[in-house]
């Protein structure tokens, strides 16, 4: 699935000349944390956050309680002085599994959509990005996540697969990740169904041993160098 499929279209922009004040209240206005600092004709020529404004902003001004004295003292400062120049940003053509691995490794909570000429085309966020799995994992719909441990070897997936299908049960996503075995996979279906005791019977039959999913933890296997 691509970012174009999943970015939101309808940004809110902002332009290096307007003030911090500005960019502050349309934050807090529209419930965002990111503003995209645009020039002639949408070019992207920064980026502004919710964090970059509270660390520019004494406390009472960043709240809008400050006095007209303290106001005064940072009127003058403006989007260009305190953006992030030049942001990383995401193609529409990229993928959601490019940024969502883009997002973990910069640490950050959104990106700007841009074309190849530097214009800006959406935003995509965490949020976005978690419509975008549920939709393609199936799990917006009722049903039950299974963990099946499998040998790592042909053929074994349509086992699965079709010991499911058997059962008349219809599976809206199936995810494999490694296993403390190298040999060994652990296969997770998820059945839109709540009655899946006949299906877990039938793998056993089949000589396949289910994990409970709640007890799987993948950031503690051992990582491969």
């Amino acid at each position: 699935m691509f970012v174009s499929n999943s970015m939101t279209v309808r940004v809110i922009t902002i332009t290096a000349d307007d003030t911090i004040f500005s960019a502050r209240d349309l934050m807090r206005d529209n419930g965002i944390r990111h503003l995209p600092v645009v020039e002639d004709s949408d070019k992207l020529i920064g980026i502004i956050t919710d964090r970059g404004i509270r660390s520019a902003l004494p406390y009472d001004l960043y709240k809008g309680v400050a006095s007209e004295e303290e106001k005064e003292k940072v009127a003058a400062l403006k989007i260009k002085d305190i953006m992030t120049p030049q942001p990383k940003t995401i193609s529409p053509l990229d993928t959601i599994q490019d940024t969502l691995l883009k997002i973990q490794k910069e640490k950050v909570g959104a990106f700007p959509v841009v074309s190849d000429d530097g214009r800006l085309k959406g935003m995509i966020s965490v949020r976005d990005l978690l419509r975008a799995f549920t939709n393609v994992l199936g799990i917006g719909e009722p049903g039950t996540l299974l963990c099946v441990l499998v040998e790592e070897k042909v053929g074994q997936m349509k086992k699965i697969v079709d010991a499911i299908t058997a059962e008349n049960v219809s599976i809206g996503s199936i995810l494999v990740a490694r296993y403390w075995d190298e040999n060994m996979r652990a296969v997770f279906p998820y059945l839109l169904t709540q009655n899946v005791g006949p299906v877990k019977k039938k793998l056993e039959a089949l000589g396949f041993k289910h994990l409970d999913p709640m007890q799987w933890y993948m950031d503690q296997l051992p990582q491969h160098k």
